[in-house]
């Protein structure tokens, strides 16, 4: 896997440490200006990858490119970065920590106070510019590591559990943050272990598991792929409209009525026969497979660690 129409690729790639394996023959290609969610329990392998990629660390077999070419450090002034690990220096102002690092980037030092602001404008900062960092909380903190990943508006950006440590409201900030950049042309890879966030943001997720990749591919695509055609019905009256060899199963849960579609089944037609009769309905809807059912289907409930799944489902109304 290489080419200039992906901003990272990872071809066999295999880390250990010590006898531990920590990422196990992993292939990846990333697509520029997409959204990519690595995914997994906290072990699993992800910050790993995420340093092998940013040549931290270098893989014992197989290799990483970077815009179609291999990882050269030229690269990395066009990369933003925040790991897992914050950390800032405290002793300093919040804006010459800022303005230190861009220029280190190598943005002009008159154009990365402009920015500076700009970001602290927008994430509510504007007041702590004059202020040392340890005079701020951490999630405050973590949003000055971030406006220092952003500073030289890179092509790749990459988020090593950014959400950890957010409030939500911080959080929502984020994930707006992270869809602006995206429509700016970058592209942002980012590890996580909330399934809420991957469903929200990705367009593509990877699995890792164990060390391994499990899955690997468009968001879409894959509850698309994963679909269990399960209809979620309420209505009143007789449920004559449900029979019919399109519909395999009827299942009552809750007070509501999950109907199990036959393959190929066209969920609309069953819609139609329902307006027909003389049964009221009040829901009709196709479920869509969460990533949790997805992923549990494909690794196991008991390998699931420390990931956490979203309230509820999602569901698409005719």
């Amino acid at each position: 896997m290489s080419g200039n129409g992906f901003a990272v690729c990872l071809n066999g790639v295999t880390k250990r440490f010590a006898n531990q394996v920590a990422v196990s023959n992993f292939d990846l290609a990333v697509p520029r200006g997409v959204i990519c969610g690595l995914l997994g329990p906290n072990g699993s392998g992800k910050t790993t990858m995420i340093r092998m990629i940013m040549g931290i660390l270098h893989p014992d077999e197989g290799s990483v490119s970077l815009f179609g070419a291999g990882a050269e450090e030229s690269h990395r002034a066009r990369i933003g970065y925040l790991p897992e690990e914050r950390g800032v220096y405290r002793k300093m102002k919040c804006l010459e920590f800022v303005l230190f690092l861009s220029e280190i980037r190598g943005v002009p030092r008159a154009d990365g106070k402009r920015r500076a602001f700009e970001w602290f404008e927008r994430l509510g900062l504007t007041d702590w510019a004059d202020k040392k960092l340890e005079d701020l909380s951490r999630g405050m903190q973590q949003k000055i590591q971030f406006i220092s990943a952003v500073i030289h508006e890179p092509e790749l950006l990459i988020l090593d559990e950014p959400f950890s440590g957010l409030d939500p409201i911080n959080q929502d900030i984020l994930e707006e943050i992270v869809h602006d950049l995206q429509g700016k042309g970058a592209t942002i890879l980012f590890s996580t272990h909330l399934m809420d966030q991957a469903e929200r943001l990705c367009e593509r997720v990877c699995l890792i598991s164990n060390s391994r990749k499990v899955l690997d591919a468009d968001l879409k695509e894959l509850k698309a792929a994963e679909q269990k055609d399960v209809v979620v019905v309420d209505f009143e009256g007789s449920d004559e409209w449900l029979r019919g060899p399109d519909v395999v199963g009827i299942k009552e849960s809750n007070g509501t009525t999950e109907v199990l579609l036959a393959d190929g089944a066209d969920h609309q037609e069953i819609l139609k026969r329902g307006l027909q009769s003389d049964a009221n309905i009040f829901r009709f809807e196709l479920m869509e497979p969460r990533l949790h059912d997805i992923f549990v289907r494909h690794v196991g409930a008991d390998t699931m660690g420390d990931m956490t799944i979203p309230e509820g489902g999602v569901s698409v109304t005719p």
